[in-house]
């Protein structure tokens, strides 16, 4: 397919999304590649608009929120719980977890950890960050995971990227899954940590990453061998936040390798 290919058939689907149902807009999805759906940013808002948005309490009794969808056809029995970077829960995700249901058949949650506040700028996703309360995360997450469940969600899975990435395993530490992926997150985690994991994990982390480096991933990997647990890891020649088409260190080849690696591991983890 050419440029001017992926032009034309972008042009032709906006408006198709336009006053189109779930299912309308999930079979529209089955043939955009996601690379096509990320790189423009009308579409992905398009195709995010077509999400759910959900409310529930927390064992302590906090309401907090997510984006939810389902596959088109039948009772999705797997679910993946994706959490997102720390510029919050915006298009670009929430088409991501479109894309998964359209194409992978799973429920799809896309998590909020930031009380709905989204920003392209660095120094307010800083503060998003510190803002966040670990305990309280963690409860969101472990009751997402809960809310998944009681739907008919017989496996789950954990996935994130960046910020996203390190709460991807710290999720699945707190609450057993059937599979956990890291986009280059933070992983320095002890194996008296990872005792409580279960199910395998997946990790892309990028060679130039100066924060997520080499010292820390070879850390873990040594640290999830002493725990007796199952972790592959790949490498990119890149740097971090590679695989986000929004960013200066985006690298297209890349970005789609990991992105397969990744829906071949879900296949497998959530058969």
């Amino acid at each position: 397919m050419t440029r001017d290919d992926d032009v034309m058939m972008v042009d032709d689907l906006i408006p198709a999304l336009v006053g189109a149902d779930r299912r309308q807009v999930l079979k529209l999805l089955g043939g955009v590649p996601l690379a096509t759906l990320l790189a423009n940013p009308a579409l992905a808002a398009a195709v995010a608009r077509n999400l759910e948005t959900v409310s529930i309490r927390t064992h302590s009794g906090r309401e907090v929120s997510a984006s939810y969808i389902a596959p088109a056809e039948g009772k999705a029995r797997a679910a993946v719980i994706m959490i997102h970077e720390w510029w919050g829960l915006n298009s670009q995700i929430k088409a991501v977890a479109a894309d998964l249901a359209a194409k992978e058949g799973y429920a799809v949650i896309a998590v909020d950890l930031f009380n709905g506040a989204v920003t392209d700028n660095t120094e307010a996703a800083m503060a998003q960050v510190r803002g966040v309360k670990p305990e309280e995360a963690q409860e969101t997450l472990a009751a997402w995971l809960a809310w998944a469940k009681a739907r008919g969600a017989v496996k789950r899975a954990t996935l994130g990227w960046c910020f996203g990435g390190g709460w991807s395993l710290n999720a699945s530490l707190a609450t057993p899954v059937d599979a956990t992926v890291i986009y280059y997150g933070n992983v320095a985690k002890t194996a008296a940590e990872l005792a409580s994991l279960k199910g395998p994990v997946l990790g892309h982390f990028a060679r130039r990453d100066a924060h997520i480096n080499e010292a820390m991933v070879t850390g873990f990997e040594s640290a999830m061998k002493e725990a007796g647990k199952s972790l592959n890891v790949y490498w990119y020649d890149a740097d971090h936040a590679f695989a986000n088409p929004t960013s200066a260190s985006y690298v297209e080849r890349d970005a789609a390798l990991a992105w397969e690696r990744t829906t071949e591991f879900l296949r497998k983890m959530l058969a």
